[in-house]
């Protein structure tokens, strides 16, 4: 398949929040289970950084960057959020995506990008490996999901060979 990446835009809210909503349905992707704004999305993730991934003209994926922490000196460490549409996983779809914000976030500055995977989400935990990173810690009952269960995460990250680490 041949897709096409370009920057998410507002009007692309709707197709983006399904997609979202798509994830919180598996209870694989995110602690989120209420409902989002779009102006809570733009407030919570950096301008720079988001992009869609197209099939032909259908957005089929998308993904952001997060400032990972407050403090000046970690201005260049984000957190990564990806979602993919029902029907396109394991369809070179995510490490497309993925491979191009990387790309991205060392072209303007960022070293180390970091996600957050629920323990059992097993593909996500592949595509990210796939995609230079590693898993670094294996944090236990970090949250409770959308049914009230104590859930475990694997926090993995990639640094940047581009990026000049001094």
């Amino acid at each position: 398949m041949q897709y096409k990446i370009r920057e998410m835009k507002k009007t692309d809210w709707p197709v983006v929040y399904n997609i979202y909503r798509q994830g919180m349905e598996t209870n694989l992707a995110t602690f989120t289970v209420e409902d989002l704004s779009y102006e809570e999305f733009d407030q919570e993730r950096l301008q720079k950084g988001r992009f869609v991934l197209l099939d032909d003209q259908q957005v089929i994926g998308w993904t952001t960057l997060k400032q990972a922490y407050t403090d000046p000196e970690y201005v260049g460490v984000a957190e990564v959020s990806i979602y993919i549409a029902d029907g396109y996983q394991g369809k070179k779809a995510g490490s497309t995506l993925l491979n191009y914000l990387i790309d991205y976030s060392e072209k303007i500055g960022f070293w180390t990008l970091e996600s957050d995977i629920f323990a059992n989400n097993l593909g996500s935990q592949r595509l990210h490996e796939k995609c230079g990173f590693r898993i670094v810690g294996y944090r236990e009952r970090l949250g409770k999901d959308r049914y009230g269960v104590w859930r475990d995460t694997v926090l993995m990250e990639r640094r940047s060979k581009k990026v000049g680490i001094d």
